[in-house]
């Protein structure tokens, strides 16, 4: 792909340049006369393919298919969320935002606290190893603060969820406000030893009669069914007096659920054979499906509902920044791969 190419050019063109004393930089656009450059688009390439865990050589010959092809894939995007970034920070310096000193020092100091920096010597250190100044640092910490209250003051601070539209996510979302029956059980296991040959008939044959007469004794006998678990039973579950659950009826294998069903809570059903062994269940407790009412879900339907509707304001809010701003493209090729990104964040028309 020709964009991918060009694109491609940039980290070639970097290790070339870096060698002489002369370090030409390039302008790819100005978003409202601002600049942004090859070398700050470089910075975000490189930076979201080490995310990806992807390795980098930057004297890689153009035939890296590879590196072409990741950066095709990543550089749609690096270059919407670049030219938005400048116009929310622009906006927000319009509304006079900015980081005065003492947030400044605020955050600092936070930092070397969730760090554990404990002198100035260690937070310089940490900076270089980051190859960045301080001035650096603020700037970027400032461009954050003000992208996030821009988005709050202009988009999330307008974004209200009404009662209609509550009810119709309720009514249309029902199934994330059910819960499905469960069950809780206690279980007794009897393990069928195996050799080299496979299965010991006389081994099973032995363990079913044992099986059986564990059931005998709490059934007939009146045997306490959770301390004979845990004094007798193969199973790990035994530390808890053979406990299980509780579980959702729709994780259990048919077959179990077909024996459940015909069991009430108190039942010892009949010896199950399984992988492990003989298998004796008594069911604890069964809680039938449950629907959330509306006021009861209305916490989480607001915060659903406005989730949705903050990306597609927000969205919305970004487009017309784009369409009130001055864009001017110095390379046709980055302009094809902004949009590229653009249109794949353009959802599908409706059915």
């Amino acid at each position: 792909m020709k964009s991918a190419r060009l694109i491609a050019v940039a980290f070639v063109l970097s290790a070339v340049v870096s060698a002489r004393a002369e370090i030409i930089e390039q302008i790819l656009v100005k978003v409202n006369g601002e600049i942004f450059t090859k070398s700050d688009l470089e910075q975000r390439q490189v930076a979201a393919l080490r995310q990806r865990g992807q390795a980098i050589d930057l004297k890689s010959d153009l035939s890296n298919t590879q590196l072409r092809q990741a950066l095709d894939e990543v550089t749609p995007q690096l270059l919407v969320d670049a030219i938005d970034e400048m116009l929310i920070v622009q906006r927000g310096k319009e509304l006079g935002y900015r980081l005065g000193d003492e947030q400044f020092k605020s955050v600092l100091d936070n930092i070397k606290k969730e760090n554990k920096m404990e002198s100035e010597e260690q937070f310089q250190a940490a900076l270089k190893a980051e190859n960045m100044t301080l001035a650096d640092l603020r700037r970027n910490l400032e461009r954050q603060m003000i992208q996030q209250r821009v988005q709050q003051n202009e988009v999330l601070g307008k974004i209200g969820v009404t009662d209609d539209e509550a009810k119709r996510y309720y009514e249309s979302h029902l199934n994330e406000f059910t819960t499905a029956p469960t069950v809780t059980l206690r279980e007794i296991l009897v393990t069928v030893p195996s050799d080299s040959k496979g299965l010991n008939v006389a081994a099973d044959d032995t363990a079913k009669e044992k099986a059986e007469e564990i059931r005998k004794r709490v059934t007939t006998g009146g045997e306490n069914f959770e301390k004979l678990a845990s004094e007798i039973s193969d199973s790990p579950s035994k530390a808890n007096g053979g406990l299980i659950g509780p579980l959702s009826v729709n994780d259990i294998s048919p077959e179990l659920r077909k024996l459940i069903e015909a069991m009430k809570p108190g039942d010892v059903g009949e010896l199950v054979r399984t992988q492990r062994g003989y298998q004796l269940l008594k069911l604890e407790s069964v809680t039938a499906t449950q629907t959330m009412t509306l006021e009861q879900a209305r916490d989480q339907i607001s915060e659903r509902v406005f989730t949705d509707k903050r990306k597609a304001e927000f969205q919305k809010y970004l487009e017309r920044l784009r369409a009130q701003a001055i864009i001017e493209w110095k390379n046709e090729d980055v302009k094809k791969a902004f949009e590229a990104g653009v249109k794949q964040q353009t959802p599908p028309p409706a059915p």
